[in-house]
């Protein structure tokens, strides 16, 4: 048997339609985000045949929420892991796109140039998500070999651990998507892993 990795991104939070920065700002789940992780708590308890074994999830409580409900299937609680944060935005942190293009123009411009190595002030580059987030997602990994888990996080996060495992350049993330609610599933053969779904909407 491989080591299947269903990796989630967390349901629609409060105030999606506003666009902001949130990284480690913890915002909860909407009433739309609640109902977006109970379908996907149930698509994988019917994937899942075996069940999963082991859940973890970031510290953000729209991450927690989510991973409650993906685990009640199974009777799993979710062991929370700050390492599977988003990424921190800084001074960014809470606005809006629009705020930010008007308060840090200089800054932003910067960004939309090179998100691989250039952070907000107090923030967060790509290459710094990566440094914080892969040696996270192996080390779970690494203690389940042979056995389902799931894992729920964030879009920023799951971006670097697919490009990570797909060998796609870091500065080519955003050809990633990965929407609110979504389900990658990951299996590893050995040390290959094999993407098997992929910013899968479960309805």
């Amino acid at each position: 048997m491989p080591t299947t990795v269903y990796l989630l991104r967390h349901g629609r939070t409060i105030g999606d339609n506003e666009r902001r920065y949130k990284g480690h700002t913890d915002v909860p789940l909407s009433d739309a985000g609640i109902k977006q992780a109970a379908r996907s708590a149930q698509y994988i308890k019917r994937h899942a045949v075996e069940g999963i074994k082991h859940l973890y999830c970031s510290d953000l409580s729209r991450a927690i929420h989510s991973a409650e409900m993906v685990g009640r299937p199974f009777d799993l609680k979710p062991i929370t892991v700050e390492g599977l944060r988003e990424r921190h935005f800084g001074r960014w942190e809470g606005m809006t796109f629009e705020e930010v293009t008007q308060c840090y123009p200089q800054e932003f411009d910067q960004w939309a140039k090179n998100p691989l190595a250039f952070s907000p002030v107090d923030g967060e580059s790509t290459l710094d998500v990566s440094a914080r987030t892969m040696p996270v997602f192996y080390d779970i990994l690494g203690r389940h070999t042979n056995e389902a888990i799931a894992i729920v996080a964030h879009g920023g996060v799951n971006r670097v651990i697919l490009a990570n495992l797909l060998g796609v350049p870091l500065e080519n993330l955003f050809r990633i998507e990965q929407d609110f609610n979504c389900i990658n599933i990951i299996e590893f053969h050995a040390d290959l892993p094999v993407i098997k779904a992929l910013n899968y909407i479960a309805e």
